[in-house]
């Protein structure tokens, strides 16, 4: 039987919204909402820097997949939004690091924008994650 479960982890601002929900079966899936470059206190950081809000969004995820009972290898899918005008390398660099020598990155769909919810946020990933029954 299938369950679906909303958590807003601590460590994760509240923001009127769910940032994961998990359904499980034969498998356990997990849905992170979109992560953006803020502190458990809701302070944006890194204002200006693509790399540092993308480290800061990157252990947002790794806040949400933890806790769900997930970790980045787990992820299947990101979607990543970027404020255009922006230059990728240096918040791939900051995923590259990251990410580290773990196998299967996660599929990747990109995408500029305009704008996101904050006008200094730069960059926002949002992340599905399957984890199979028993690990």
């Amino acid at each position: 039987m299938k369950q679906v479960e909303f958590i807003n982890p601590s460590g994760l601002p509240a923001n009127g919204y769910s940032n994961v929900a998990v359904v499980q079966g034969a498998a356990k899936t997990i849905y992170i909402g979109g992560q953006d470059a803020v502190n458990e206190k809701g302070e944006v950081v890194g204002k200006g820097d693509i790399a540092a809000q993308t480290r800061q969004t990157l252990h947002n995820l790794q806040v949400a997949l933890a806790a769900a009972g997930a970790s980045l290898e787990h992820t299947i899918k990101w979607n990543i939004y970027v404020v255009q005008g922006n230059d990728l390398r240096p918040g791939f660099a900051v995923f590259q690091e990251i990410w580290g020598d773990r196998p299967n990155p996660p599929l990747v769909t990109m995408a500029f924008v305009s704008g996101l919810a904050r006008p200094d946020f730069l960059v926002e990933i949002d992340a599905i994650a399957v984890v199979p029954q028993g690990g």
